[in-house]
């Protein structure tokens, strides 16, 4: 099979490492002239790039995509914690990083397990791997969106509005879809508005409790960065849960007997999906926007310059793993870039893994044989998160 055309073309390459391993060997930061972008891939390159304060998550000149103007869509992005830099990023973060802390871990798990079970079994009828589908898309939406006070009635049409949402995202996205994304983003404001008026008479220990409270620490009138984020909660987990729960399963199905293992010591589950982190992450990459004229990673970037992040090429740097290309649940000193790095590493990890690792356990226990279920896989096209699909004549996602 020929190699990737691109970083971007990489992410839904069956297998794309050979190429990453290229990238790291012979152009760990470098100009791409096709693409019109840097590209890091090292492990240096790319801790580099994510501390440099020059490089932003946005471009100063559009901090909102300009597709997305004027919409309710445009409304929650500009006030995600993960869209956002300078003075207000550190109090969102802050808010948000308090929020996720609060969380039970033991509820988590107890929930995580219980919609899993639900999705796998009880919701809309489909044929087996729709149903895989379905655990893989929904499962965070639903534990995420009950531990926010989403009413369980409404979480189905709650999961299709986060997956329009995310799609209305992605770089890539078609007229039509960034149309239902501006759609559900409105349903989505309109949810959370409806949940922080009901909360204001009712408990103040939920999620969005905390959060709403930590958020107003900044000042009263905080209601629009309460909602976007809290709609973030929800937005961010749902392809990279979707991702590691597949990606996991795909593992399981290479290294059999990893899967004996698991089978024999299901606490190791826990040791595999970190280690699919690093070797098959669901979120192989991401940007970042050079604010100003600098020296950045020992590369001279001009102010406008995009750079893309391969978190997926990093994770497998010899520098920073040796032998990265050997499947080792046992792995000593593992270094991941998997969720970030600087000021703006993802917080949710820990919860992450927590909902993966119920759906994957669930999946399991069905019967369902992970050596059975690579012939059927194809990835969602995507040019960042690396998300395998089953399908089936029946399975419409």
């Amino acid at each position: 099979m020929p190699p990737p055309r691109d970083p971007i073309g990489a992410v839904t390459h069956p297998d794309p490492y050979p190429y990453y391993a290229r990238l790291v060997a012979d152009r760990p930061l470098a100009n791409d002239a096709g693409l019109g972008l840097w590209v890091a891939a090292s492990a240096a390159a790319v801790t580099a790039v994510l501390s440099d304060d020059r490089c932003r998550v946005r471009p100063s000149a559009e901090p909102v995509p300009r597709a997305l103007l004027g919409s309710p869509a445009a409304d929650v992005f500009r006030h995600l914690v993960r869209m956002t830099d300078g003075d207000g990023h550190g109090a969102i973060k802050q808010a948000v990083a308090a929020a996720l802390a609060s969380v039970d871990a033991a509820q988590v798990m107890a929930q995580s397990d219980r919609w899993a079970g639900f999705l796998l079994t009880e919701a809309e009828p489909r044929a087996p791997l729709g149903r895989l589908s379905t655990v893989a898309f929904d499962l965070s939406v639903y534990v995420l969106g009950g531990l926010l006070g989403i009413p369980p009635d409404r979480l189905p049409r709650t999961a299709m509005w986060v997956g329009e949402f995310v799609r209305c995202l992605a770089p890539a996205s078609s007229a039509e879809q960034i149309e239902r994304g501006k759609v559900a983003a409105g349903h989505l404001g309109n949810l959370f508005r409806e949940l922080l008026a009901a909360r204001r008479a009712g408990p103040a220990d939920g999620l969005l409790d905390v959060l709403a409270r930590e958020a107003r620490r900044g000042g009263p009138d905080a209601t629009d960065v309460i909602v976007a984020n809290g709609i973030g909660f929800l937005s961010q987990a749902y392809e990279a849960t979707a991702g590691l729960i597949g990606n996991t399963l795909l593992a399981l199905a290479a290294y059999p007997e990893v899967g004996d293992a698991v089978a024999t010591e299901p606490g190791l589950l826990d040791q595999v999906i970190v280690e699919v982190l690093r070797f098959d992450p669901p979120i192989q990459n991401t940007r970042r926007f050079v604010a100003r004229e600098g020296t950045v990673g020992g590369q001279r970037m001009q102010a406008g310059d995009t750079v893309l992040v391969v978190l997926a090429a990093a994770n497998r740097d010899p520098a920073a793993n040796p032998k990265p290309e050997r499947f080792d649940i046992f792995r000593q000193d593992r270094r991941m870039f998997s969720f970030g790095t600087g000021s703006h590493r993802c917080p949710g990890e820990a919860l992450a893994m927590t909902i993966a690792r119920a759906g994957i356990a669930r999946v399991l226990a069905s019967g369902a044989a992970p050596r059975r279920l690579t012939g059927a896989v194809t990835y969602r096209p995507s040019a960042n998160a690396r998300i395998p699909l089953w399908t089936e004549p029946d399975d419409t996602r």
